[in-house]
């Protein structure tokens, strides 16, 4: 059973909702009508992205089947994407889940990260 989209957070202002209101800049990778795709400001290697929902959600356990389906074409595609225009020895993509994973914005977001061999990166 799906679980019910959480509203925004009103005691504090949500960082990739103001990337997706168009009130915070940001490099684009891509977008649809449910995702974006964003270049990460913290470049431990070029190519890392971001890929977040339109809709507010904290992460993958409030969010809807509909919404993780979106995720989950939107980070294949900018996996591939990043893999044809990063020299890596692989990927990393991750999604941390609440503050006890080291989740440092409470809005669903997907890491994809080009490595190289010992990188020590997580």
């Amino acid at each position: 059973m799906d679980r019910v989209q959480s509203a925004p957070f009103r005691d504090a202002p949500c960082a990739f909702c103001e990337i997706v209101a168009g009130t915070r800049p940001v490099s684009i990778v891509a977008e649809d009508r449910h995702t974006m795709t964003v270049v990460d400001l913290r470049q431990f290697h070029p190519g890392h992205v971001l890929v977040i929902p339109r809709m507010h959600v904290r992460d993958i356990r409030a969010a809807n089947d509909a919404t993780m389906a979106a995720v989950a074409i939107a980070t294949a595609r900018a996996a591939r994407g990043v893999d044809r225009a990063f020299p890596s020895d692989g990927l990393s993509i991750w999604h941390s889940a609440g503050a006890g994973a080291n989740q440092e914005v409470p809005h669903l977001h997907v890491h994809i990260h080009p490595r190289r061999f010992g990188d020590q990166l997580l």
